[in-house]
């Protein structure tokens, strides 16, 4: 039985879900992560956000971005032994609609451009062709709202499977108040997570060093990332796994 982690972005199933991930593996478990918005625009212009978030990041394109985070993302992968595959759809920074118009010029969280109401269906045709009929699939429950999140659930549940879904961490440290919207009609379960685990956690966490400095006060350096996997983790000695009841 294979457990695949969705991912929409090069860091989401690590920071979420690394310490199970890396005992599941470390039973024997196969896992693989499968990270879908990743693919290289071949842009050579971009909108004032992109940039200011390439500048954050220490890249200069959208190419060396999405080159060094699949890196950092292989380094993760192997950190918690799990399989890392990565697709090629586009960040939501790099999208444009039909006129070249940016989807996205400033805000990413909240409402879904109409121009991606495609998008669910194209990455749930890309899941299904790689999928086995005994694998587990384990999806971001949106906490935050980042319209990638946002579809990339929504493609999971076109597949008509049963779906487990994580907390998206960081962005439970700043929203925990929309769990229990994002949760709705779920039933929870507790999956134990051994304190001896939590090292290799962080330290797969902290390889998506580009990426830290935009992700808030309470995820910007290793110290932070530690402090806030413990607090998750002393939560419930664990992570949250949700189905539908």
């Amino acid at each position: 039985m294979r457990w695949i982690y969705l991912s929409p972005h090069l860091d989401d199933a690590v920071f979420s879900a690394g310490g199970l991930i890396y005992e599941q593996t470390q039973a024997g478990i196969p896992v693989e992560i499968w990270t879908f918005m990743c693919g290289d625009p071949r842009l050579t212009e971009y909108s004032q956000f992109a940039q200011r978030l390439h500048a954050i990041w220490g890249f200069s394109s959208a190419e060396e971005t999405v080159r060094k985070r699949r890196e950092e993302d292989k380094a993760a992968a192997s950190i918690v032994g799990s399989k890392a595959v990565h697709f090629d759809f586009l960040d939501c920074i790099y999208r444009r609609d039909k006129n070249g118009d940016w989807l996205y010029p400033s805000e990413i969280f909240g409402a879904i451009h109409p121009a991606d109401a495609d998008y669910p269906a194209q990455i749930a045709a890309a899941i299904s062709a790689r999928l086995n009929p005994d694998d587990v699939l384990v999806c971001q429950l949106g906490l935050g709202s980042h319209v990638d999140h946002v579809l990339v659930r929504q493609a999971a549940e076109l597949l008509g499977r049963p779906l487990r879904y994580d907390i998206d961490v960081p962005y439970w440290c700043y929203k925990p108040h929309e769990l229990e919207a994002k949760a709705a009609g779920m039933v929870e379960e507790t999956v134990r997570i051994t304190e001896t685990s939590l090292p290799r956690w962080v330290e797969a966490s902290v390889c998506y060093k580009s990426q830290l400095p935009s992700l808030g006060e309470r995820f910007d350096s290793p110290e932070t990332v530690t402090e806030s996997i413990r607090n998750y983790w002393a939560e419930r000695q664990g992570i949250r796994l949700l189905q539908l009841d």
